[in-house]
């Protein structure tokens, strides 16, 4: 049964809402209707594409990454709480795949994850001291993965880090990073080498 285009246009606030970081192509599956619909009714309903939504996120869901550059994050944080939590986004790109299957190549996803778990962690120097890593199923060319990661245990020097990572609403990646920070007179020394 087709939704009015009131109601069509009201779910798909709601839809977006609850997960911000669907695409146009998912929003047409899930109602039945074509992707160039979805963009008319968001258009009028003034909600921007997934890029500035993205964006627009970032900018108020943001600390300040201390342990790496921008750069060196990969996929695009779009939420970051220091000491918390944070999300990033890993949209599966020709590079990131094999030549003859299209099945991303697993250390993007492992990069991803650990990478947003240094970038939580509120320190100069975060390292990896291990990580316990399960693939739960391939991802494949142009799938989008959302990573989360959450502090689930703090000490002076150790922080444990759990990240899932999603395509759509199915976990495809987990990972427990133990990881070791330094901060100040400890940072300076691992710095210069002592």
């Amino acid at each position: 049964m087709r939704l009015s285009k009131k109601e069509r246009q009201r779910q798909l606030t709601l839809a977006l809402q609850q997960n911000p970081f669907a695409t146009d192509e998912e929003m047409a599956r899930q109602f039945g209707v074509s992707i160039q619909t979805i963009r008319l009714d968001r258009m009028e309903l003034g909600i921007p594409e997934l890029r500035e939504r993205i964006k627009h996120m970032a900018e108020e869901k943001f600390d300040r990454v201390r342990s790496l550059a921008p750069e060196e994050v990969i996929g695009e944080i779009v939420e970051l709480h220091l000491d918390h939590g944070g999300t990033s986004i890993l949209e599966i790109k020709r590079e990131h795949v094999f030549t003859r299957n299209r099945i991303a190549r697993g250390h993007y996803l492992f990069a991803q994850a650990n990478s947003l778990a240094v970038a939580i962690i509120d320190a100069e120097i975060v390292l990896t001291a291990s990580a316990g890593i399960r693939f739960l199923r391939p991802v494949r060319l142009g799938e989008k993965c959302v990573a989360r990661a959450k502090v689930v245990k703090k000490g002076a020097h150790r922080v444990q880090v759990d990240v899932k990572t999603y395509v759509e609403e199915e976990i495809v990646f987990q990972g427990e990073f133990d990881m070791y920070r330094a901060s100040g007179d400890e940072a300076v020394k691992l710095k210069e080498g002592h």
